[in-house]
């Protein structure tokens, strides 16, 4: 139940989106900060500022309603204001996964029908590269010193003046996101999310992180092109939090604990394994970490030694388990402290404002303790994939969207994850299809087959394993040449960690592959 924030402020968030929510704390609360990032602290009149700068220079420059906006960018204060810029002239942002490959990107980018790409210098070579190898054009704009060949700077942008009242009047309905998440036959699909289902998702973070009003100092440490890291955003910017973005490099629980203590960070959200390396690096040099109130977790379990050392090391945060997909915008399910060791290995109940069902085949519910597909309704879920009526349709069957994820529900109504119907790897927080890895080394002169199955890995959860045959006369083929090969054409967190060659893949009497059988032996596979 909500306590600390007024039921007025939660009946605003409904009828406003970030866009106005951000000129509202620039008018009430100008000179408090809004977005920390290293040493730079940008105020929420200085944000606004920004915002209507870029905002009104896209428009000049053609960009309007409807129109597709990428991000190739790595974690820094510019990215939310582009993507409140993007949303304030009816445009859509789609954020993309810095760490794609140069045809990745290219995919995302003519399947987005994006006519502006936002570069940093990190990414700018693989961003002008896979501009050019789009098909249609698209404008190039890149943060930094410098700028590189066929892209102009950032700066031009934010030196445009332009006018406080909104270029366009954005309604609840439009679209504000659209959220590439990798597809089980290997393409990628772009969840279309609007501005109501950011409001939903704020309102449901609210609750579910307590947050208090103007009091609230939000951790980002994941990458801001993840759709979890987006649903703390949201509801920092709706109760004027002030939000520390850590950078896109290798993680670092001492930094990260320097940043908290420093800045008296309230709430954050990390994978478990992070959380690990932050309660080793706390134990051994403590820092005053006293305002942390709640401390999430999601995309992989967390186990009860985990847990109970989370309690000993941060005493006074609670530990809130958030289970979701980026379709709901995200989250769906929500542990709570109280409940997180009582009922471990469980994602806990449904969350606000979310309506979930566990079906058979034929839609109906099974009984508690029966294994079934979760399925979804709820203000969060996406309004379809993006120019893919087959695939929205397939996932809305039967009036409800099918998340793909088998699970069962005890009789108190808290529910665990049994297998993922959707042929998926978590590994370090990021998703990993099997069919897309699948259908990239299937490409490889050699390979005759291939099965991509999940390992476990003591660092990032689980890891990809290949599992091949080759064709007759093929050489050696090698692990480390396997990753060069593939490294051109997939990002380097979805390349194999190990390889398998065998003489055939099982097949079951319909001649699919038996993955059960591969993942069932994964464990004695040699690595």
């Amino acid at each position: 139940m909500i306590t600390s924030i007024e039921m007025d402020d939660l009946a605003l968030a409904r009828k406003q989106h970030w866009v106005n929510q951000v000129a509202r704390h620039a008018f009430e609360r100008g000179d408090l900060t809004a977005i920390v990032f290293g040493d730079r602290r940008i105020t929420w009149a200085q944000l606004q500022e920004r915002v209507v700068a870029v905002s009104s220079a896209l428009a000049e420059r053609g960009v309007g309603p409807g129109d597709r906006v990428a991000l190739l960018m790595g974690n820094q204060a510019e990215y939310i204001e582009i993507m409140i810029a993007v949303n304030r002239i009816g445009a859509i942002a789609v954020p993309i996964n810095f760490r794609l490959s140069v045809g990745e990107v290219a995919f995302t980018l003519d399947n987005s029908g994006s006519v502006v790409l936002f570069v940093d210098e990190q990414a700018s070579a693989t961003g002008i590269a896979a501009v050019a190898e789009a098909s249609g054009p698209v404008q190039v704009f890149q943060l930094g010193s410098e700028s590189t060949d066929g892209a102009t700077s950032y700066d031009v942008l934010l030196s445009h003046s332009g006018s406080s009242e909104p270029v366009e009047e954005v309604e609840e309905a439009q679209s504000a996101l659209l959220m590439y998440t990798s597809g089980t036959t290997g393409r990628p699909k772009g969840a279309v999310l609007t501005h109501r289902n950011l409001s939903a998702q704020s309102t449901t973070n609210l609750m579910a992180f307590r947050f208090e009003m103007h009091d609230e100092v939000s951790l980002c440490a994941a990458p801001l092109f993840h759709i979890g890291t987006i649903g703390l955003v949201a509801p920092s910017i709706l109760v004027g939090a002030t939000m520390v973005i850590l950078p896109s490099v290798s993680f670092d629980a001492g930094g990260l604990l320097d940043v908290a203590e420093r800045e008296r960070v309230t709430s954050t959200f990390l994978v478990p394994t992070q959380w690990q390396a932050v309660c080793d690096e706390q134990e051994r040099a403590p820092r005053d970490l006293s305002r942390l109130r709640v401390s999430s977790w999601g995309a992989a379990p967390a186990s009860d030694t985990l847990l109970r050392k989370m309690g000993e090391v941060l005493p006074g945060a609670s530990s809130l388990a958030l289970f979701g997909q980026t379709e709901m915008s995200p989250v769906t399910c929500v542990l709570e402290a109280k409940d997180s060791r009582r009922k471990l290995g469980s994602v806990g109940r449904p969350a606000p404002g979310v309506w979930a069902r566990i079906v058979d085949p034929d839609m109906a519910d099974v009984k508690p303790g029966e294994v079934g597909e979760i399925v979804y309704r709820g203000t969060g879920l996406m309004t379809g994939y993006w120019n893919n009526p087959e695939a929205t349709a397939q996932a809305f069957a039967g009036g409800w969207f099918h998340s793909g994820d088998l699970v069962r529900m005890d009789e108190e109504g808290f529910i665990y994850v049994v297998d993922r119907a959707k042929d998926m790897i978590i590994s370090g927080g990021e998703n990993i299809y099997c069919a897309e890895v699948e259908n990239a080394l299937a490409g490889h002169p050699d390979i005759a087959e291939v099965a991509v199955i999940g390992r476990t890995h003591e660092r990032w959860g689980e890891t990809p394993v290949a599992v091949v045959s080759l064709k007759p006369g093929a050489v050696e083929l090698t692990l480390e040449a396997l990753r060069v090969w593939a490294g051109e054409r997939l990002a380097r967190y979805k390349l194999p960690t190990d390889l398998v060659v065998v003489d055939m893949l099982p097949r079951n009497a319909s001649g699919k592959v038996t993955k059960n059988a591969l993942r069932t032996s994964a464990v004695t596979l040699p690595a």
